[in-house]
């Protein structure tokens, strides 16, 4: 009886462990129970170990002064290398925060010393209106300039303040009234003008006050490729704007509207109608050159021009002093021979005289009309350009070696360069 009652109630424990369900749970956990064991065991410990072997070695290691001094300036060593790195140009980064302060730093330097300039001119119609000349308008125009000196002399754009044309239908005055605007002054100044160089567009004029915030110029040969550049001046009339960029190109040579050639910075900070005779300035705020022209058209973005500021004191000593430029002299006038020119007309290449000022210094030293010059200072030459260049390189009263063909014959002539009339 016993052993029975025990048979059944062995049945009864193994239905229930083949019961599918009951099995099911019995094997999922029996399998958590021992992945968890076998992590524990493989990685948990293992990791801990390593961690705790570290802290000691470590601990060690710190412990001994020579071994602590290797590992921190092994630490310093890896800083100053990074920093290196960065000084040679290896690791670039930009902060909008310094370039900030930077255009902040030279916008309060040179904006007391930029002034707004306005200026009146008459215009008379050429065209009679029923027979009768009609009235002279007035028209206006707008620049900017630079405070040079504390009393009162400030440069700024021959074109701005020496106007004067005649077109077709009308004629443009010279200026009949310039007025000057302080920073942070409404105050209209009247302006007398005390120099003008068409050649250089350069003009200083002067009002009556004194106390005025002069600018500081800088070394305009030192400027580089790249270097922050902030332009400064009226555009459109809005007095003390600025526009920011870079210098975009050194010693460019471009040639205006009316033929004239320059050697000018070249930069991508906004220049606008109004805004020449404003000032180009550094990162410290000082001045590297003249607003004077830009180019536009369709296509074209970003290219100002300023003439530099080295190039301007000599002009600007001399406007003051004797209200012009004196430059040496030639008194010639010339056309450039190409080839195929100088092979139509049987003559050699070079610049023939067309010709020749009364009583002037080509006339003393003997040239004459029909001469080919090709050769200056030991030079050869084929264009006006190239002869000027050079001329402008000596003073008045300098001597100039000059070879010219004439009639097939070459001939060496000295000039002694007078004053340009």
């Amino acid at each position: 009886m016993e052993e029975n009652e025990k048979k059944e109630e062995k049945m009864k424990n193994f239905k229930t462990v083949q019961n599918p369900n009951t099995y099911k749970n019995v094997y999922k956990n029996e399998s958590k129970s021992k992945v968890k064991v076998g992590f524990g065991r493989s990685v948990l410990l293992p990791f801990l170990s390593g961690v705790v072997g570290c802290s000691v070695v470590l601990g060690t290691c710190f412990g001994i002064p020579s071994i602590r001094s290797k590992l921190l300036n092994g630490n310093t060593n890896l800083s100053n290398t990074t920093s290196h790195s960065q000084n040679q140009g290896y690791i670039s980064q930009t902060s909008l925060s310094n370039y900030s302060d930077t255009a902040v730093y030279a916008a309060n330097k040179i904006l007391p010393s930029i002034v707004g300039i306005n200026v009146e001119y008459n215009v008379n119609s050429l065209i009679s209106m029923f027979g009768r000349q009609s009235q002279p308008s007035t028209a206006t125009a707008s620049g900017s300039g630079i405070i040079m000196s504390d009393d009162g002399y400030i440069l700024t754009n021959n074109h701005i303040v020496a106007t004067s044309s005649s077109e077709s239908y009308y004629e443009v005055s010279e200026a009949t009234k310039i007025t000057v605007t302080l920073f942070n002054d409404e105050t209209p100044y009247e302006a007398k003008i005390i120099g003008t160089d068409e050649q250089t567009d350069l003009a200083v004029i002067k009002i009556e006050k004194t106390g005025l915030s002069k600018a500081e110029f800088a070394d305009s040969d030192n400027i580089k490729v790249g270097e922050f550049a902030m332009a400064v001046g009226n555009p459109l009339g809005m007095q003390s704007s600025i526009t920011c960029g870079v210098i975009s190109a050194v010693n460019r040579d471009v040639t205006d509207s009316d033929g004239k050639k320059f050697t000018l910075i070249q930069t991508d900070a906004a220049i606008n109608s109004g805004n020449s005779g404003g000032a180009l300035v550094n990162n410290e705020g000082k001045v590297i050159g003249v607003n004077t022209l830009k180019l536009s058209g369709t296509g074209i973005e970003g290219m100002g021009f300023a003439i530099p500021i080295n190039s301007t004191t000599d002009i600007t000593s001399q406007l003051i002093q004797y209200s012009k430029v004196k430059r040496p002299y030639i008194g010639i006038s010339g056309m450039d021979l190409t080839e195929q020119t100088a092979k139509a007309n049987n003559l050699v290449v070079g610049i023939y005289v067309k010709s020749i000022d009364d009583f002037s210094a080509a006339e003393k030293a003997g040239i004459k009309i029909g001469d080919v010059i090709i050769e200056v200072d030991g030079k050869k030459i084929t264009k006006m350009d190239e002869l000027n260049e050079i001329k402008n390189s000596h003073k008045i009263g300098d001597e100039m070696k000059i070879k010219v063909n004439r009639d097939g014959q070459e001939k060496d002539l000295t000039i002694t360069l007078g004053e340009q009339p």
